[in-house]
């Protein structure tokens, strides 16, 4: 590794190289115009945005500070932004050895001490949606629903751009790779409902239950009296809309309500709770199969749909850039102690399926749809926070696409006082 001239210019062609020698899905685009390695086009353009952009990036070398460079323009990526995380995760599994990295910080250091932050941080400000601030007791009634409407309360108008007509916020069920994504939320829907194999008149409760999609669905299409809640009072307010268009109201509803807060002992046939998992906590997992545990009739059934980590992965140490600008106190654990917890509560686990490749599709969707609408986005959102969705999301079908993440859903029953499950003894009508 040379010594380079102190210029800007061939301090960032050093860097570049020694970062990103064996790249060859992405190029750079440096303030000048000029490329690096070349100007072949390829999948994605990392574009640095002037001579300080590496120093802003990589200094002090965290995973939020890299983020907020993003956030900040101090580099745009075009093209697909998903094929960045390969680099990145190459350079985390093989960092250059201490000499090397002394070396490169000495260079980082030589790079003009430029930023866009101010810029961007005022921007983020002025659409209150800064670095999440929460506080109280983590995982307690008033922080979860700080950290929740910090997340959900952003605008419904902004949501409506990107996501398919029901407004279903989590893993589409797809046929195929080229399926659009509506028919697969359809789908995915209907799909939840044959597994819990739902009947006229059973009482459902959906935990977490986003813009109503899935009570909706449940209500009109197998009869049953269903229940869903939120702690967002903008998604309430649009789901009893939609609920009241149908002409639903008196067999379908949408509380402002806390899980924890649910005081019906025993009174549902059924639960659901699609991506909403993830904001429970690990510590509070027996505290959530408890509350379900109880919320069931005996022989009830409960489908808990939610994101995984690897178990061979360590947890993340520090501050990420999801806890700091998208999910607060969000944790992902591995599947082994989501079962662990509830069985602990009393539930038989039946039947646990991964859903992992059709997460990676639907983020795609996500992000192309996000993307396609991004001058309407900022009609509701500013441009940071338009590019907070697009970096997280990007990275997220990077992560369901090498396995690091994971989408399971786990069917749980309550089995009656004499342990009958009341379960035929195949799943064939699950996809008749």
């Amino acid at each position: 590794m040379s010594r380079p001239s102190f210029t800007p210019e061939a301090l960032t062609r050093a860097l570049l190289e020694a970062l990103l020698g064996q790249v060859t899905t992405f190029n750079v685009r440096l303030w000048d115009g000029t490329y690096w390695p070349d100007d072949t086009p390829r999948r994605a353009t990392l574009v640095l945005k002037h001579p300080g952009a590496l120093r802003a990036m990589f200094l002090p070398g965290d995973e939020v500070t890299l983020g907020e460079a993003y956030l900040y323009d101090d580099f745009d990526i075009e093209g697909n932004l998903e094929t960045i995380y390969g680099a990145a995760e190459r350079l985390a599994l093989d960092p250059p050895s201490w000499p090397q990295r002394l070396r490169l910080m000495r260079w980082l250091w030589l790079l003009p001490q430029e930023s866009r932050r101010a810029t961007a941080l005022r921007q983020l400000a002025a659409d209150a949606r800064g670095r999440a601030q929460v506080s109280g007791r983590k995982h307690s009634l008033a922080r979860d629903r700080q950290a929740v409407t910090y997340h959900y309360d952003v605008s419904n108008d902004f949501y409506r751009l990107w996501l398919d007509p029901l407004m279903v916020y989590s893993c589409a069920y797809f046929q195929s790779e080229d399926e659009d994504l509506a028919p697969a939320q359809e789908r995915k829907l209907d799909y939840i409902c044959r597994k819990l194999r739902l009947k006229p008149g059973q009482r459902l409760l959906d935990i977490g239950c986003g813009w109503g999609g899935l009570v909706l669905h449940a209500a009109r299409a197998y009869g049953v009296d269903a229940t869903g809640i939120t702690l967002s009072q903008p998604q309430a307010d649009l789901a009893q809309e939609r609920i009241r268009a149908e002409g639903l109201g008196e067999r379908c509803r949408v509380l402002v309500r806390d899980y924890r807060q649910m005081r019906d002992r025993e009174a549902y046939d059924v639960l659901v709770s699609v991506g909403m998992f993830e904001h429970v906590g690990a510590a509070k997992l027996p505290a959530y199969f408890a509350q379900a545990w109880g919320l069931l009739k005996p022989g009830g059934v409960f489908l808990n749909h939610g994101i995984a980590r690897r178990g061979s992965d360590a947890p993340k140490r520090g501050k990420s850039f999801s806890n700091t600008y998208v999910f607060p106190d969000g944790e992902l654990v591995p599947i082994h102690i989501t079962l662990q917890a509830a069985e602990k509560a009393g539930f038989e686990v039946r039947d646990v399926e991964s859903l992992r490749e059709h997460y990676a599709l639907t983020l795609r969707h996500w992000v192309r749809r996000l993307e396609t609408h991004h001058e309407q986005a900022l009609q509701y959102v500013n441009e940071p926070t338009y590019r907070v969705w697009r970096l997280f999301m990007s990275g997220s079908a990077y992560g369901f696409t090498t396995g690091r993440l994971n989408l399971y859903q786990t069917l749980l029953v309550k089995p009656d006082k004499g342990g009958v499950s009341h379960f035929p003894l195949t799943r064939s009508d699950w996809y008749t």
